[in-house]
């Protein structure tokens, strides 16, 4: 919902799977919260399970176009804001996405920051702010995470080494704290491939995590297992 506390959620909607990993993870990269879908339906079952405050809509879908899909977003809600992509430099395209209820459209190819410029843009008009800068130093479990150094450091000072995995994972979950995030999600934005069927190494990973950031391992209580979702960090109280 607009104007909710946290980082702004973003669905990235585009039927190419590699823009639309590459678009989920350069957002991602810049403190948003992203869900990527490849198509209308996708695009409703983000919807069914939650809100978003910005979909990025890709006007040339198969079965129901982007102008179809925005008809229906601005019906769900006149805060939603809703940036159109077209590979089409047609004014007639433009004209048409912005009479839908669009907030803005960019054409392809563009520069990845004026993707974001108008990201920061639209979300500003619907009162949501660009997310801000994390601190340098976070407690996760019974270590802090030194964004900077890229390092665990344990309550005696010493410094535990993490893989680049294991520290883009630990940025990840720190930069959405108390929020659910889904295992294929959390693979797709640290490792930038696509997924294998079952592929379970988050899983793997999030277990070598716990050893080197929880009390009890066995007892997680910063990296949180979320049944039939995923995983979710929760801050220390204290």
């Amino acid at each position: 919902m607009p104007g909710a506390v946290g980082p702004a959620h973003i669905v990235v909607v585009e039927d190419e799977p590699i823009e639309r990993n590459a678009l989920a993870g350069y957002l991602t990269r810049h403190g948003y919260r992203v869900s990527a879908a490849a198509d209308g339906a996708a695009l409703r079952r983000v919807f069914d399970g939650e809100t978003a405050d910005l979909v990025l809509l890709d006007v040339h879908l198969p079965g129901e176009d982007g102008f179809t899909l925005a008809r229906e977003l601005r019906a769900r809600s006149s805060r939603l804001g809703i940036i159109m992509v077209t590979g089409s430099t047609d004014l007639v395209d433009r004209v048409a996405g912005l009479e839908t209820g669009a907030d803005d459209y960019i054409g392809k190819p563009f520069e990845p920051r004026e993707l974001l410029a108008r990201v920061k843009s639209v979300l500003r008009r619907a009162g949501r702010a660009a997310p801000g800068e994390l601190p340098e130093l976070v407690r996760v479990g019974r270590c802090v995470l030194d964004l900077k150094a890229r390092v665990l450091i344990e309550c005696d000072g010493r410094q535990q080494a993490l893989t680049a995995m294991e520290f883009d994972l630990l940025k990840v979950f720190v930069a959405h704290p108390n929020r659910p995030l889904k295992r294929d999600w959390l693979l797709e934005v640290t490792s930038q491939r696509e997924l294998e069927a079952f592929d379970r190494s988050i899983d793997l990973r999030i277990t070598r995590l716990r050893r080197k950031v929880e009390h009890d391992p066995a007892k997680p209580e910063a990296l949180r297992t979320v049944r039939g979702v995923g995983y979710m960090f929760v801050p220390a109280a204290d």
